[in-house]
């Protein structure tokens, strides 16, 4: 029996009881109030529901958990609804219930000793990092969402962003959370220990479940000591297999001050400059290809900007790359950063994009891109591929911009068809088809091919034991 087929649409008086948890106020029954949580920003997957709840406290969320629960009615949680791949939208069905987490943003505690902070899953990323900034810490992780996605959704997705090269990832970023399991008992797993070797990691099972699993309530994040100095660099280079080798130099004379190491298309820059507010050209000349990386040091110093200027300098004379800028005020660092900021957004005006998410090994990179590029022509003349992203990690967003006349709607119907053809490469250099975005909706039919039938079935005998009813997140992943 499929998770659907064991869920039940709510009675009146299942919802009657829900309501009665968080208060009229916090339960959205009109349409036009559901309407935020029911799409999400790429206009591609759209929901109903039977009611939106905004639990305020963990309380809250297990009695709303234990309810659903006895009544077999399938729960949606909800972060700030910036996932990209649907994992956050209620089916067509109109019997599920949006769990929106966004009233539980209250920060329980900071431990300087420790380095760490305990804060509830509905603050929003900026917000902890503005915590962290208080405190004289830093919280590394970084998305271009960061003002409206929430911890519990960066958890719940395993969310990556710019600075996973030094810093990890949100798994690496999390010591300890608290849970709310289907059934609406809570896992008080909150602790400040880098050393718990006490059996199964379960935390680490609930980070990238999205939401399936159990409902991420809170969580012990990790800090960091503030860096006091920041070089930003961008190199222009025309040979985009030199890329890796450029990026192991600075890695290996760098170590941990490189904390950020991304490659942008000539194409991207090309739509920021056209569609962004306040952007000009970095260089003088264009080039094929970009690095955009920044080096840190937790002192005051010159030795980060030495270095930056010793390996530009050396990669110019060994044709690495062609050219070569070091900002020199945080005015032009933020503008070079703001280029890499843009590129997904810079894409809207120029039509439909088909997107894909995507690692492979950092030294298959530039295999994977000129790949994907011959087949894109080959299936879709003229479409204009642009892949840009965290070149440190292998992770690649592999966007593809429709032809110019073509109609919108013709280039996305063939989504899942680019998709998979992309895909197939990604597999071929024994990559992943979900980099740092998720399965959700979009991906859970590509699972068992990418992941192999062994591991499903461990995923779904995971699933069927946390979730024996199938009320989390139905639909979704698996």
């Amino acid at each position: 029996m499929s998770e659907t087929e064991k869920l039940r649409p709510p009675t009146a008086d299942t919802i009657e009881r829900l309501v009665r948890i968080v208060g009229d106020e916090h339960a959205l029954r009109d349409e036009a109030d559901m309407t935020p949580y029911l799409t999400e920003w790429r206009d591609r997957y759209h929901g109903k529901a039977a009611l939106v709840l905004r639990p305020g406290s963990t309380d809250e969320v297990a009695a709303i958990l234990k309810c659903a629960n006895e009544a077999r009615v399938g729960i949606v949680p909800q972060g700030g609804n910036t996932g990209l791949v649907g994992a956050q939208i209620p089916d067509e069905s109109g019997s599920q219930v949006v769990l929106s987490l966004g009233r539980l943003s209250h920060v329980r505690d900071v431990d300087l000793a420790s380095n760490t902070m305990t804060v509830e899953a509905g603050l929003t990323l900026a917000s902890a990092q503005q915590v962290a900034e208080s405190a004289h810490r830093l919280f590394p992780l970084s998305l271009a969402s960061e003002g409206s996605c929430q911890i519990g959704g960066v958890l719940a997705t395993n969310a990556g962003g710019l600075a996973v090269l030094a810093y990890g990832n949100a798994r690496d970023l999390a010591l300890g959370l608290e849970v709310v399991l289907a059934d609406g008992r809570v896992w008080h797993g909150l602790k400040a220990l880098r050393k718990d070797n006490t059996g199964y990691d379960l935390k680490d099972l609930f980070i990238g479940s999205e939401g399936t699993l159990g409902v991420i309530t809170a969580a012990v994040l990790r800090l960091f000591p503030r860096p006091m100095e920041r070089v930003t660099c961008m190199a222009g280079l025309n040979d985009l297999a030199r890329a890796p080798e450029f990026f192991t130099r600075v890695h290996e004379a760098a170590g941990p001050m490189l904390t950020a190491f991304e490659i942008l298309p000539r194409i991207g820059i090309e739509f920021a400059v056209k569609h962004g507010n306040d952007t000009r050209e970095p260089f003088p000349a264009p080039h094929a290809w970009y690095l955009l990386f920044d080096l840190t040091s937790p002192r005051v110093g010159e030795e980060p900007h030495r270095l930056a200027e010793t390996l530009l300098q050396e990669a110019i004379e060994g044709g690495e790359i062609a050219d070569a800028i070091v900002a020199t005020s945080i005015k032009q660092a933020q503008d070079l950063w703001r280029l890499r900021e843009l590129m997904s957004e810079a894409q809207k005006p120029e039509g439909g994009s088909i997107k894909h998410d995507v690692s492979v090994p950092v030294a298959r990179v530039p295999e994977f891109i000129i790949r994907a590029n011959q087949l894109v022509e080959l299936m879709i003349p003229g479409a204009r591929p642009v892949p840009f992203g965290h070149l440190g990690d292998g992770n690649i967003h592999y966007n593809v911009s429709q032809p110019i006349g073509m109609e919108k709607d013709v280039f996305l119907a063939n989504w899942e068809t680019l998709n998979t053809a992309v895909h197939e490469i990604v597999l071929d250099l024994n990559g992943s088809i979900s980099a740092e975005h998720g399965i959700g909706r979009m991906k859970r039919d590509l699972l068992p091919h990418a992941k192999g039938e062994v591991a499903v079935e461990l995923m779904r005998k995971i699933k069927e034991s946390f979730d024996p009813n199938g009320i989390l997140n139905p639909g979704k992943l698996l």
